[in-house]
């Protein structure tokens, strides 16, 4: 999820930095993985990713009454899924497992080739998309659900796109903020924590995910999305992406060296 031009070359880390995080983090592609192991590893990540949203939402239900009960037990299990599947998958595909991250990663490769491709770009986004709607779909079969039913859970209210701009932003923030601060070794646990905050501390409960907010709409469960809501909860992740690359130039602004 973080570009691979700003991780550090052998040539230019000095004798001290700190051991790089082992093969990739999130966002940064290994230029010699083959492309459609890169695709099975978006896909399939992104597929685990909304089962276990998916499917943990329906087992907090069943267990329990409690709203807040049932989000507490969707975000933990959403937290620690999350944070192992960038650490398994991280090496093999950089971990995305969302389209916004690899857009902005794109974008920030564009002028230094480090990064993904145009080319990369239109094989990531539909294995995401597919891997998202599969995940929906076996949450549902593991719980004996209809394996797809549109969800009437409508969140097109103006607080709750609000909620995603400012939790998509918050996450491209953090993970190209890594990037820029050579600390990718850091990227499973913080992602996946910010991803846990952002469950408690935003309206919508942070998507912050076109490809799983896509999935969630084929689940009339807990996590569920109704498709009405689709197109507002995207267009904000969209607009939160660019939000979260503007603050990283700002915050991240490169240094004049002194003379």
């Amino acid at each position: 999820m973080t570009p691979a031009e700003a991780a550090p070359t052998a040539e230019s880390a000095p004798a001290t930095a700190e051991p790089a995080f082992v093969g990739p983090a999130p966002g940064a592609t290994p230029p010699r993985t083959p492309l459609v192991a890169r695709a099975a590893a978006e896909l399939i990540g992104t597929a685990l990713l909304v089962a276990v949203v998916v499917g943990s939402g329906i087992q907090a239900t069943d267990l329990t009454r409690d709203v807040g009960l049932q989000l507490l037990a969707n975000s933990t299990a959403t937290v620690f899924g999350l944070g192992i599947l960038i650490l398994l998958l991280g090496p093999v595909s950089g971990a995305h497992f969302n389209p916004v991250v690899t857009l902005a990663e794109w974008w920030t490769a564009r002028r230094s080739g480090a990064g993904v491709t145009s080319r990369e770009v239109a094989v990531y986004l539909p294995a995401q998309v597919v891997g998202a709607i599969a995940g929906a779909i076996l949450a549902d079969a593991m719980f004996g659900e209809p394996l797809v039913k549109w969800s009437t859970h409508d969140r097109s209210a103006g607080h709750l796109l609000l909620g995603e701009v400012v939790a998509t932003a918050g996450l491209i923030l953090l993970i190209f903020g890594l990037a820029r601060a050579n600390r990718l070794q850091f990227a499973p646990v913080a992602v996946a924590s910010y991803i846990g905050a952002a469950y408690w501390f935003t309206s919508s409960t942070s998507f912050a995910n076109p490809a799983v907010t896509i999935g969630r709409a084929f689940t009339d469960t807990f996590a569920g999305i109704a498709p009405g809501s689709l197109a507002g909860f995207i267009g904000m992740q969209l607009i939160g992406g660019v939000v979260g690359l503007a603050l990283v130039a700002l915050v991240f602004m490169p240094g004049r060296s002194a003379e």
